[in-house]
């Protein structure tokens, strides 16, 4: 038992520097909330894991102040391939040119301890974030009076310390010490599978399309993808019996690569890393204990095959780390807080579900399946509206909660994300709004509902006929709609009155100032 007395108190603790952890302290440091994370790791992890990230994400990193940055270090991805164990083109969904509504391209490949490196250094930026390397978190306490304490040890020294919080986030991965110190676990969704993850350098042409291919087949399937501009990965399903020290060597690798590298001599090739993982399907049975909140990893783990991964834990600093500064604040009341899981675990189990499924079709079924894949994969482009599906985006709608007030009888764009559209100057609608709630309204609100926007810390957003936002609007059937400081539409209706009068005060500290 740490017995070392708290030397300090912050309104948020954070546990975990990955990409969840690091998020959620840049958001919160727009609002000037005092933040202390705690990260095992004296730096960036530095083996590759994530790759891949779609629109909705790459606005997140926009939000952070990382659009540009990110740009220089990741690749737009051309699309996906299914393709049988001979590399026979079974399908093809080609994204190339395409941006998505919010600005961005939809699918976008990287190495991943690069973006972590651009979240770490924009951190920087944050005065009010704190972070401590090397420290082992090892319990975390409530008081029942609305205060948590962390204890955590130096990896270094071996020195025993603790602090106090008022919130703590549990962004430390899947091992997760706060998960398990709320008392909650992980439901297993059934699916487990043994893969093969190698990534490999090379200043060589490979001479391949700029595309994820997906190899369908029920005894060794595989996946390929560029992921930089001299890297690249393969993913191969691990027989029984099969571990990675059978493939620690380029040469050893080379039979399952060889179809993507013919023509390269092996010297050109420098292997980076090898490892087993094992692609899980679970999700943590509650998220939240008091002011303790388990996001990322330690929440939630998804196979890779929709690239979703990563991307879920930063959905989760965003849903979250904006009602905490509104609680904080005094301006929203404590228990808009119940809305994050539940806003939250419906749609990680959504995209989980939608993961496991590409999951087995690509690579279960035996003979039987491979023969239902070469016959049914070409054929999908003319389902009716399965393209369509397969290459957009948009992930599901947040499930209704007191901030997102869909209606039951209708279409309704709440639950959804506004979109990023271009409103003036090149201007698009997240870098006007900043981090405030809006009102997007198709005709000019009275100077009476403008005022009341303001005096809520709320901004407004006149939608011309003709414009993006228009279009929006009217395709959904409304006049107006309430978007959250997270981009989600929290109401849409044909009276605007009423989405003015639904509009919450907000102003965080640094939004007053």
């Amino acid at each position: 038992m740490n017995s070392a007395a708290p030397s300090e108190t912050y309104p948020i603790v954070i546990a975990g520097a990955g990409p969840t952890g690091v998020t959620a302290a840049t958001l919160l440091g727009h609002y000037g909330i005092r933040c202390l994370v705690l990260d095992r790791w004296d730096g960036v992890y530095p083996q590759p894991r994530a790759v891949h990230l779609d629109d909705e994400i790459y606005r997140i990193l926009a939000e952070l102040g990382l659009a540009d940055d990110f740009a220089a270090i990741s690749r737009p991805a051309h699309g996906l391939r299914l393709v049988d164990r001979d590399l026979r083109v079974l399908a093809e969904f080609d994204r190339r040119g395409e941006q998505g509504r919010h600005g961005h391209p939809r699918a976008n490949m990287f190495d991943q301890p690069a973006l972590e490196h651009l979240l770490r250094t924009n951190l920087k930026d944050q005065p009010s974030i704190t972070v401590r390397g090397n420290v082992e978190v090892t319990d975390v306490t409530q008081d029942g009076h609305g205060r948590v304490r962390v204890d955590f040890t130096d990896r270094i020294t071996g020195a025993h310390e603790s602090v106090l919080a008022t919130y703590v986030l549990g962004c430390d991965g899947a091992n997760s010490v706060v998960r398990s110190a709320i008392g909650a676990r992980m439901e297993d969704l059934h699916f487990e599978q043994r893969w093969l993850v190698v990534d490999v350098a090379t200043s060589a042409d490979l001479d391949q399309w700029e595309g994820v291919h997906q190899v369908c087949d029920a005894t060794r399937a595989a996946t390929y993808m560029r992921i930089g501009e001299t890297r690249y990965r393969w993913e191969f399903q691990l027989l029984p019996g099969e571990t990675a020290d059978d493939f620690a060597s380029l040469q050893a690798l080379l039979p399952m690569i060889q179809p993507w590298v013919r023509g390269t001599a092996i010297s050109y090739l420098e292997l980076v890393r090898v490892a087993e993982y094992t692609f899980r399907a679970q999700v943590a049975d509650r998220w939240r204990d008091g002011n303790v909140f388990v996001l990322g990893d330690a929440a939630h783990l998804t196979p890779p095959f929709i690239g979703q991964g990563m991307g879920a834990g930063l959905r989760d600093a965003m849903n979250l780390t904006w009602k905490i500064a509104g609680v904080l604040a005094g301006d929203l009341p404590e228990s808009v807080l119940e809305t994050y899981e539940a806003e939250r675990k419906p749609h990680a189990q959504a995209l989980i579900r939608l993961a496991k499924l590409m999951g087995v079709l690509m690579t279960q079924g035996g003979r039987a399946g491979d023969t239902a894949r070469r016959v049914l994969a070409p054929r999908l482009r003319y389902i009716p509206g399965m393209r369509a599906r397969i290459l957009d985006s948009e992930t599901p709608a947040l499930a209704r909660t007191a901030l997102v007030r869909r209606s039951r009888l209708r279409r309704s764009p709440a639950g959804h994300l506004a979109p990023n559209a271009v409103i003036s100057d090149s201007r698009r609608f997240d870098q006007t709004v900043g981090h405030r709630f809006a009102v997007v309204s198709a005709q000019p609100l009275t100077a009476s509902q403008r005022s009341l926007l303001t005096s809520r810390g709320a901004v407004s957003v006149e939608a011309p006929a003709g414009s993006p936002l228009h279009a929006w609007l009217i395709k959904n059937h409304v006049a107006a709609a309430l978007v959250r400081p997270d981009r989600t539409v929290m109401l849409a209706s044909r009276d605007a009155a009423a989405v003015c009068a639904a509009t919450p005060t907000f102003r965080p500290e640094r939004e007053r100032s």
